[in-house]
């Protein structure tokens, strides 16, 4: 059984690609910023040790920086005593000498943030220290009007849900399914412009939102959608009367989106769809914006304490002469109603947050199923099976999923997802908003209409028009 697809895969050679314009103007632009934060914390430390440590980390990613730009040669990772560095290295070698500008775009991206953590791994002082943790938390900072908007709506929604719960008379399947439907798409766009679709997101009136213009107009530009074939698995599992029925979501960043993530798995454990939600982390520092065990208690401690929180005016702000807007007494008792739903079902095993070295090792997800994998990995795998649904948010897990390779974009995601798809045991549902060439499952003749379109990519060659995250897929395999 092979773990990787046996096609082409996307390269930083390719000059029609986004993987080119990623590793010559991204990524060494996301290194100058980690030097800059190290710099920054080495700079308020008083520790003359940490201090010395600092500065070596800040060359460590010179040279990377340096290699980057100037076309060298990918070396072997330094061991750490993570067993996933034998991996990377057993990978370098099978690829040659390739060198950063043209080499595949999966491995070498996942490669630069493993090779940042060794760096940091092997320190004394600095070993698990997050460079992105501030770039996370002020970006959920500035969120703040769409985070407040979402908790007054959710409060509202969370309170109806168990009114009718408990009274005697029924809501519509269509409706539930409409309301399923809204929850996931305001997941898969994970962005204030969409919380349109929630204005009329009462549960008496749910059915009016069918014909909304908003509804149209996300519905316009999310290319798949299984959500109903989604729904339907989950709603037969309902009512089959199963105890445990485990909804698993491989998480993408932190901030805004993760704070959806919960609103998305608050909801499905009240609705009865879920019994039991657990949310996947990443383990080291990955992709600037993904979610780290850290990231999950810094956005509970904002909710739990909004006020110095969301009040207090930044480093910027300070220099700006900005005083930030008081939070009004209902905005507080809403998101303290967040922060109690969460902290309940937390406490009570119902919403839980797991890390594993597998979501940041080399290459593709079909190694999950991998009979020679690692131990850890194959209890991984055996929960993801005992799970009704596993949802992987985001663009980086897709392109993991389908293994970054030139597909032509008919191809079913069935068949895209090699291993993982039907017959492997795991219910897969991908929400993605496309950042890269990749996609599958489209219609025959749609790649080629939005190539077409104005910066759609056109002659080039190039498939702008998945670059930009204006479309969406949201695709499903029954693997059970």
């Amino acid at each position: 059984m092979e773990f990787e697809p046996k096609i082409p895969t996307s390269s930083t050679g390719d000059k029609t690609s986004f993987a080119y314009e990623t590793a010559r103007k991204r990524w060494p632009i996301i290194i100058t910023q980690a030097i800059d934060d190290v710099y920054r914390t080495t700079g308020q430390t008083d520790d003359a040790a940490k201090r010395e440590e600092g500065k070596k980390l800040i060359n460590d990613l010179a040279t990377l920086k340096y290699e980057v730009q100037h076309d060298r040669a990918l070396t072997p990772i330094p061991d750490d005593g993570v067993s996933d560095v034998a991996t990377y290295n057993q990978i370098l070698e099978s690829l040659g000498k390739p060198t950063w500008l043209n080499v595949s775009w999966l491995f070498s991206e996942c490669y630069l943030y493993r090779r940042i953590s060794t760096s940091f791994a092997l320190s004394t002082h600095w070993k698990n220290y997050d460079i992105f943790a501030r770039q996370k938390i002020k970006t959920f900072r500035s969120s703040r009007p769409a985070v407040l908007e979402l908790a007054a709506r959710y409060k509202d929604l969370i309170t109806q849900l168990r009114s009718h719960s408990s009274a005697s008379e029924g809501t519509s399947e269509e409706a539930e399914k409409l309301l399923f439907t809204e929850m996931c798409e305001i997941c898969l766009w994970g962005n204030a412009t969409d919380l349109s679709l929630l204005t009329s997101l009462s549960y008496e009136d749910i059915q009016k939102l069918q014909g909304s213009e908003a509804r149209k107009k996300s519905e316009a530009n999310i290319l798949v959608n299984d959500l109903e074939e989604v729904y339907k698995q989950l709603m037969e599992a309902k009512k089959a009367g199963k105890k445990e029925r485990v909804v698993d979501i491989v998480l993408d960043n932190a901030g805004f989106e993760l704070y959806v993530d919960l609103i998305l798995a608050g909801y499905l454990l009240t609705a009865g769809l879920a019994t039991r939600v657990t949310l996947h982390a990443k383990s080291i520092p990955w992709f600037v914006s993904d979610v780290l065990p850290g990231d999950f208690g810094a956005l509970l401690n904002a909710l739990a304490a909004p006020v110095p929180f969301f009040e207090t005016a930044t480093e910027e702000e300070e220099l700006q002469g900005k005083v930030p807007e008081k939070l009004s007494d209902k905005e507080k008792e809403e998101l303290s109603f967040l922060f109690q739903e969460w902290s309940i079902l937390h406490a009570e095993g119902k919403l839980g947050l797991r890390a594993n070295r597998f979501w940041t090792g080399p290459g593709s997800f079909w190694r999950l199923v991998d009979p020679n994998a690692d131990e850890q990995t194959k209890e991984l795998a055996e929960d993801l099976r005992k799970s009704e649904l596993v949802v992987f948010k985001g663009d980086l897990n897709y392109r993991k999923l389908v293994g970054d390779g030139e597909w032509d974009p008919t191809t079913p995601f069935t068949q895209a997802i090699g291993p993982l798809g039907p017959g492997s045991g795991i219910n897969i549902l991908a929400l993605r908003t496309c950042k890269a060439d990749v996609v599958v499952g489209l219609r025959k003749g749609l790649d080629e209409e939005l190539r077409a379109k104005e910066g759609g990519g056109g002659e080039s060659g190039a498939r702008k028009w998945a670059w930009n995250g204006k479309y969406a897929v949201v695709s499903f395999s029954k693997g059970a």
